[in-house]
């Protein structure tokens, strides 16, 4: 019967912690981002995956489709 009491206990102060956890407030905090270091980024390069069909090509697959 202790055993049950001790972890009904363990049970309940978990739950008062996970209650207890950070709170959030109406305004964000900025101090992380004013604090931030842009220089440590990593630079890449942007590609596209799958860029779009110029207009030429759209008009060359027309005429294909309409031949075909």
């Amino acid at each position: 019967m202790a055993d049950i009491t001790a972890l009904a206990n363990e049970t309940t102060a978990v739950f008062f912690l996970s209650l207890s956890g950070p709170t959030m407030s109406d305004k964000p905090d900025f101090a992380e981002i004013e604090t931030f270091d842009k220089t440590k980024l990593k630079k890449t390069e942007t590609r596209e995956k799958n860029p779009l069909p110029t207009k030429e090509t759209i008009e060359q697959e027309k005429q294909s489709e309409s031949t075909a």
